[in-house]
């Protein structure tokens, strides 16, 4: 089998697409992140955020979710939709289908945080619970073949990546002189959305992409030159927790992505603490991320450049949230000495 056909995702798709979504979607803020640390850690840098935080359902997945939405027929909106999802997918997906008038049936893991459930069930989608991996996937299937619904992948397929390249159109619109743009890294469709976009505007900005070390798929697939597909995943990242890379994900990568790094959970952690102690965002390890990487083992390489910064998302609870921040607290001192 040879590597999925990128010829469809122009610059001019991209854009029709985010002329579609914009309706709907927010084009949210880029705010300069300019404090007294950051300055001494990056001399000569500046940081400006993308906060896709503050995007409908608390993350950049309503964009793929409507995407794929208004990409559907109205028959096949009329027999609903379904997806596959830990958390944010799910919620973005029964979002997404709230506001398209159609039905939803989301399929999330039993072992999903419970403050995203209740979000995903707070949209007016049907939620079930199954078993994490095979058996989540599969009852989605069952939905599909059974009830005629229509599935929405939580990162694969064109659709998807025309709509998260509004986050790359919007960041180069606001700011378009970036040299180089930080993306947390699932399973590919965010970085390859924005990827695509910054490039096709900008060609000589670096996008650098992030992974936990315990969840490193793509990484681990940029190496192998195939999709691979890992025997477990340790992270505190769930949103960054895919199991696997796929062949649309991986082209993404390979032809847009200049460079992939991977983080500890303590320093995922510590990026967290950061972004609440820096620029006073509450923020999930996914996002919290990204500023670790920036601070970490993308400094050097960034150091007197205009780095843009993909804050993807914001949906975690109040317990989980002090854990990990106080598990960052500890971890800071650590990631700003590497």
């Amino acid at each position: 089998m040879g590597s999925p056909d990128l010829s469809a995702l122009t610059l001019d798709a991209m854009q029709a697409r985010h002329d579609e979504l914009s309706g709907i979607i927010r084009h949210t803020p880029t705010i300069p992140l300019q404090t007294p640390l950051l300055t001494k850690a990056f001399p000569g840098a500046t940081l400006t955020m993308k906060l896709e935080c503050f995007q409908h359902t608390g993350t950049f997945k309503a964009r793929g979710a409507l995407s794929n939405l208004m990409a559907l027929s109205d028959e096949e909106r009329k027999c609903g939709i379904t997806a596959a999802s830990a958390g944010n997918h799910a919620i973005a997906a029964g979002w997404a289908a709230a506001r398209m008038g159609c039905p939803a049936k989301v399929v999330m893991q039993d072992n999903a945080n419970p403050y995203r459930v209740t979000l995903a069930r707070a949209t007016g989608a049907d939620v079930i619970l199954k078993a994490p991996g095979a058996a989540t996937f599969a009852e989605a299937e069952r939905l599909v073949s059974e009830e005629g619904r229509s599935f929405i992948h939580p990162f694969d397929g064109l659709h998807t990546v025309l709509g998260t390249a509004g986050v790359g159109l919007e960041f180069l619109q606001d700011v378009p002189d970036l040299d180089a743009v930080v993306v947390s890294v699932g399973g590919g469709g965010l970085i390859g959305g924005v990827a695509a976009a910054v490039k096709a505007l900008s060609p000589s900005c670096e996008v650098f992409g992030v992974e936990p070390r315990g969840a490193d798929a793509m990484t681990r697939s940029l190496a192998h030159g195939a999709p691979v597909t890992l025997d477990k995943v340790e992270t505190v990242a769930d949103s960054l927790g895919p199991p696997m890379a796929l062949p649309l994900g991986l082209a993404l990568c390979q032809a847009y992505v200049d460079d992939m790094v991977t983080l500890d959970d303590d320093l995922i952690c510590a990026g967290m603490a950061l972004c609440q102690q820096e620029a006073k965002l509450a923020v999930e390890p996914a996002a919290g991320a990204v500023l670790a990487a920036a601070l970490g083992p993308l400094r050097q390489r960034l150091a007197g450049r205009r780095v843009g910064l993909v804050i993807c998302g914001a949906n975690i609870d109040v317990a989980g949230y002090a854990t990990l921040l106080t598990r960052g607290a500890g971890a800071v001192e650590r990631l700003l000495d590497l």
